[in-house]
C-alpha cells in the first residue's frame, strides 16, 4: 500500500492558493481513478482507491501546512508503513518554474514548512513530488505569492499539469520517477 499526501490549508478561502498545489494534486488523482468519497481521517481527509495493482490513500492534512506531519504521521502509524517505501509527499516549490515538477528522494525542506513538519514526525527519507510555482523574485514577496491565488492565465497550465501528474502516476508507482518526469514534461509542453 502506498500513501500519498498532498499538502495544503484546509477551507475553500485557500482552495485556488499556489500553496495548495498538493491538495489539488491528490484530487486530480482521486477523479482520474475513481477514488472514494473523502472521510475525515488521521486530522485530514483521507480517500483510498486503486491504480493498477496498487493499493493508494490519498491524504490532505486538516492541520493546516505548518502542522501537517502530525497528520501524515498518524496515517503512516495506522497502516504500519515505511515512509522510505510507501511515502510520496505532492507540494509547491518557489524553487522551481512555474508548472514544472521534481521527484527527488530525501534531502532538506528548503524552508517549506509542510516538509519540516514531515520531516520532523516521520524523516526525511520519502519521495518528494515538487510542483512548482515560480519565485516572485524577491524574499518580501514570497509570503503573499505562496499564499495568493493562480493568476487566470495560470488556470489552463496548472489544469494541464494536474491532469499529467495524475495520468503519469503510475510510473511513480512503479518506481520509474525519471518516466514520470519525462511523461509530465511530455505532456505539459507548449504545442507550436
Amino acid at each position: 500500500m502506498k500513501l500519498f499526501a498532498g499538502l495544503g490549508n484546509p477551507g475553500a478561502q485557500y482552495a485556488l492558493h499556489r500553496h495548495n498545489i498538493g491538495f489539488m494534486a491528490v484530487d486530480a488523482i482521486a477523479a482520474l481513478y475513481g477514488f472514494g468519497a473523502w472521510k475525515t481521517r488521521f486530522q485530514g481527509l483521507a480517500s483510498e482507491g486503486r491504480i493498477g495493482d496498487h493499493k493508494v490513500t490519498l491524504l490532505k492534512p486538516a492541520t493546516f501546512m505548518n502542522d501537517s506531519g502530525r497528520s501524515v504521521g498518524e496515517a503512516l502509524r495506522f497502516f504500519k508503513l515505511d515512509p522510505a517505501t510507501a511515502l510520496t509527499v505532492f507540494y509547491d516549490e518557489l524553487d522551481l518554474e512555474p508548472m514544472k515538477l521534481r521527484v527527488k528522494h530525501g534531502g532538506g525542506a528548503a524552508g517549506h514548512n509542510g516538509i519540516r513538519s514531515i520531516d520532523a514526525h516521520v524523516g526525511n527519507d520519502y519521495t518528494r513530488v515538487r510542483l512548482g510555482i515560480g519565485h516572485p523574485g524577491h524574499k518580501d514577496r514570497v509570503t503573499g505569492h505562496v499564499l495568493g491565488n493562480f493568476a487566470k492565465a495560470e488556470m489552463e497550465p496548472l489544469a494541464d499539469l494536474l491532469g499529467a501528474v495524475a495520468a503519469e502516476v503510475p510510473w511513480l508507482l512503479a518506481g520509474d520517477e525519471a518516466r514520470f518526469m519525462n511523461e509530465v514534461a511530455r505532456r505539459t509542453v507548449p504545442q507550436r
